[in-house]
Formats: C-alpha cells, sequence, structure tokens
C-alpha cells in the first residue's frame, strides 16, 4: 500500500506521454483515434481501480492517520519534500476525482468532443486528472501549489480546442483569473513555510499555528484564501465560471464542476483551519458573509435564466447553481467546527456526483438538439422528455431533485450539516451574525428549488410534438457513464455514514491542532 497512491499520482502522467506516441502497428489500419481513446479509458480505469484498492485497503478504524505516505527529500535547500499521504479528508476525493475522470474518458470514448487530434485531448484529460489527484494527496506546501497549477493548462486547452461557441474568451478568462490567485496563494504559502522553517503539512498543522504570530496568520490566511475562492469559485470571484462552463465541452464540464472546484474548499480545510486557525478565525465572518451571498445571488442568476424569454443556457444555469451550492460548503468551513466542516466536504462530494450527473444530461440534450438554450427547449416543439425520452427526462429530474437537496439523496445531508455548524460556530465567532447568515442559507434552499423545478417543468413537461424526427432516449454508453453516479447519489443519500465515518476523526484531529 505504501507505493500505490504514489502509481495512482504518477499513472495518468505516464499514460499521457504514452497517448502522444504513435500507435502500435497493428491498431494502425484499424482506427488510430479509437485506439488512443481507447488508452484514455484503459489507463483512467487503471487509475480507478487502484483508487478503489487504496479506498479498500485503508485502515478505517484511523482514518484521522495519514496512510500509504511517501516521504522523499526533494530540495534540501528550502527542506521541500516529496511527500504523499491520505486521510479521511483525502481519500473520498481522490476516489471521486478517478471516478468521473474515468467516466468522462469512457463517455469521450462514444461520444469525442468535435476538435483537433484525440491524442492531445486523451494527454490532456490525463495531466488533468494527475494535477487533482496531486492536489488531493501531497502533504507539502511548495508541491500544493504545483499540483494546483498543473491543471490550469490542460483545462485551458480542453476549453480553448474542444468547447464551443466564444471558447478563445472563455478559457483566456478561466487562466486569466486563476493564475491571478495563484500568484497570490503562492505569497502565502511562502510566508507561512518560510516563518515556521517547515513547508511540511503534516508539522504545520500539529503545530497548530503556534510556530506563526498572529499577524502572520492573518496576512497568509488573506492571501491563501484569494486564490482558494478564486478557484472554489466565491462570489464575487465566480465570474469566470459561468463562461467556462457554457463554453467547455460535456466533459470539461463534468471534470471543472465535479472535481476543480473542490480543490479551492480543500485548501481551505487541509491548509487554512489547521495551519493557521487564528488567521481563519480572523475572516471566518466575512468568509460566510461572501459565502452566503454566492448562495442568493446564483439562485436570482438561475431564476433569471430559468424565465421564459431570457433565452438562459442550461450548462450557464448549472455553473451559477455551483456558486450558490459551493456556498454552502464554504459557510460550513466558515463555521470552524466539526459539524460545519463535515458538512462541506460532504457536500464537496455530493455537488461532484450531482452536478457531474446535470452536465452530462445536458451535454447529451445539446448533442440531441444542437443547443442548451432553455427557450429552445421548451418550446412548442420543444424537449418534452417525459413523452419522447422518458428516461432521459427521469434523469434529469432525479438529478434536479438530487441537486436541491431532497431528503434521502446524496445533495441533502452536505448542505444541512453545514447550516447546523453555523447555527452553533466555533467559540469567539458572532452567534448572532451567523444566525443570520443561516437565515439567509435557508432563504437560499427556497431559491434553490424554485428554478430547478422549474427547469424540470419546462425540459421535461409539455405536449409530445405530432411531427418531427423521433428523439434517442439513453444510450448504452450514457447509461454506463452514468450510472454510477446514480448509485452513489442514492448510497450517500440513505447512508450517509459511509463518508462521515471517514471525515469526522480526520476533521477532529484538524482542528484539535493534531492531537487525536
Amino acid at each position: 500500500m505504501q507505493f500505490l497512491l504514489a502509481f495512482i499520482v504518477v499513472g495518468p502522467l505516464v499514460g499521457a506521454v504514452a497517448a502522444l506516441l504513435p500507435a502500435p502497428p497493428g491498431l494502425r489500419g484499424r482506427s488510430p483515434e479509437q485506439a488512443v481513446l481507447r488508452h484514455g479509458v484503459t489507463v483512467t480505469g487503471v487509475i480507478l481501480l487502484a483508487a478503489i484498492v487504496l479506498a479498500l485497503g485503508f485502515d478505517h478504524g484511523h482514518p484521522s492517520t495519514m496512510q500509504a505516505t511517501t516521504d522523499i527529500q526533494w530540495i534540501p535547500a528550502l527542506n521541500v519534500h516529496i511527500h504523499l499521504g491520505t486521510d479521511g479528508i483525502s481519500l473520498p476525493l481522490l476516489v471521486l476525482t478517478a471516478l468521473l475522470t474515468f467516466l468522462c474518458a469512457l463517455y469521450s470514448y462514444f461520444k469525442m468532443p468535435a476538435g483537433p487530434s484525440p491524442k492531445a485531448f486523451v494527454a490532456l484529460l490525463l495531466v488533468l486528472e494527475a494535477g487533482t489527484l496531486a492536489t488531493f494527496a501531497v502533504l507539502d506546501l511548495v508541491l500544493f501549489f504545483l499540483a494546483f497549477e498543473t491543471v490550469l493548462i490542460p483545462m485551458y486547452f480542453l476549453i480553448a480546442r474542444w468547447g464551443g461557441a466564444q471558447r478563445q474568451a472563455a478559457a483566456w478568462k478561466f487562466i486569466l483569473y486563476t493564475l491571478l490567485g495563484s500568484v497570490v496563494m503562492l505569497l502565502g504559502l511562502l510566508l507561512i513555510g518560510l516563518k515556521a522553517g517547515t513547508f511540511d503539512m503534516v508539522a504545520l498543522a500539529t503545530d497548530n499555528g503556534r510556530g506563526l504570530t498572529t499577524s502572520v496568520q492573518v496576512v497568509a490566511v488573506l492571501a491563501i484564501g484569494i486564490g482558494l475562492a478564486v478557484k472554489t469559485p466565491m462570489f464575487p470571484l465566480h465570474s469566470w465560471l459561468p463562461d467556462a462552463h457554457t463554453a467547455a465541452p460535456t466533459v470539461g464540464s463534468v471534470l471543472l464542476a465535479g472535481v476543480l472546484l473542490k480543490m479551492g474548499t480543500y485548501g481551505f480545510v487541509r491548509i487554512a483551519l489547521p495551519i493557521a486557525p487564528h488567521g481563519m478565525h480572523t475572516f471566518a465572518p466575512y468568509l460566510a458573509a461572501f459565502a452566503v451571498a454566492g448562495i442568493i445571488y446564483g439562485s436570482l442568476a438561475c431564476l433569471a435564466l430559468a424565465k421564459q424569454g431570457n433565452k438562459g443556457d442550461l450548462k450557464r444555469l448549472i455553473a451559477y447553481s455551483s456558486v450558490g451550492h459551493m456556498g454552502f460548503v464554504l459557510l460550513g468551513i466558515a463555521s470552524m467546527t466539526p459539524t460545519g466542516v463535515n458538512g462541506a466536504l460532504f457536500a464537496n462530494i455530493a455537488h461532484g456526483l450531482i452536478t457531474g450527473l446535470l452536465f452530462f444530461l445536458v451535454g447529451a440534450l445539446k448533442d440531441r438538439y444542437g443547443t442548451a438554450d432553455l427557450d429552445t427547449l421548451a418550446g412548442v416543439t420543444g424537449a418534452a422528455l417525459y413523452g419522447r425520452a422518458p428516461r432521459l427526462g427521469g434523469l434529469l429530474a432525479f438529478a434536479a431533485v438530487a441537486s436541491l437537496g431532497l431528503p434521502g439523496l446524496g445533495g441533502f445531508w452536505g448542505e444541512m450539516l453545514a447550516m447546523f455548524g453555523a447555527f452553533h460556530p466555533a467559540a469567539g465567532l458572532s452567534r448572532p451574525a451567523f444566525l443570520t447568515f443561516v437565515a439567509i442559507a435557508a432563504l437560499g434552499t427556497l431559491l434553490t428549488a424554485a428554478y430547478l423545478l422549474v427547469v424540470v417543468r419546462r425540459v421535461c413537461m409539455g405536449d409530445k410534438p405530432a411531427e418531427g424526427p423521433p428523439l434517442a432516449d439513453v444510450q448504452g454508453y450514457e447509461f454506463a457513464a452514468w450510472s454510477p453516479l446514480v448509485a452513489l447519489t442514492v448510497l450517500a443519500g440513505l447512508w450517509p455514514a459511509v463518508l462521515l465515518g471517514l471525515t469526522d476523526p480526520a476533521v477532529q484531529k484538524l482542528l484539535a491542532g493534531g492531537k487525536s
């Protein structure tokens, strides 16, 4: 098990290099393009299998202990190590990343987005997977920054080369926002490492800020928080997200929403909370305020897009919904309580499953209709999915009610626990202020239900057109790519202890400063 995590992180990079090599002689005469797409499915499948083996071999009796660790000195002058490890906080994110990347590779094998060479597409997909997995696995601040940045270039090219309308502008906006945020974040990470004398995240978390003055912690959390908030994305630093999602190919949107957004909130939990608790305590009320502002803003934007006559794009609507959902994650983190942070981590996973499924479904609608414009889909000869493609309509309705937080599905527990945590925030935080934030967030849940039910009514209901070509229902490859997300959404809703049993001991230890 010791080197299994290292294999999971490095494997996709090796696969990316192999994808750029010429196809084996036996495959050249058949279909080199299909061969490289099959290579992507194989590599991501092997990584997913390794992640499952890692999860099965994980010592669930001690989820707060770093396991499958690797620690190799890399830059002695700066005391930087190649330090990898996983605990109950990062393990679910590793498995989610491996699963979503595999499902995207499988989907692309049958429905490759229009664009340049499949070789480049598969290589970029694998580099993106490697960077994301590394972000959740590394335990050194310098390596965390490098992994955090690794994902930017492949996502930029996936949007710019395989995206839809306005893809160049959206790709530039994405990379400029995230790069500028990352530069500020790097300054905060260096400040912590140089002042504490180490970049080791485990040692820094165990020290729990005792080696850093309050002023250093405040400056560090401000700098790091800006970079993480851009990636999350936190209102008002979110404006790159709707454009990126609208322009990105289907698999790009799935990975952007399902995995990349989690890197920002993971950074808050792994770095800001345990390493600079006093700085986090200073900014927690402001983080909560921006979080609930994002919840309301995202919901109102979705309601506007869903309104008849506004020509709202469904992909853009789901992107704005992510601003609201990630607001609940930030609210849980800002509470600085075990309940709130556990809720945030649960909501992270649930959002990845549900929003990944939503983007798959909207991508399928766009493939069938040539548009994701809500007015077109809801027009006189519109989708009427319940009558024309009942399985597709049923899945869209399922994903919508899961996203609005219906009890019994995965979207419910995370947001509820986040609000519970904010109801009784950590000592020293203003309870009246946080009670106000909870009330605003509760209003956001009602607005979320409103716009998602409007979308279901407009797209799924209505009279079946008397004329027109038949609409293909869910295909076999689509069922294979989507059914794991449906099953896990139901499992998370009915059996939340599976996830909470992993995260809670690790969160308790993290907030206690590394003491078991």
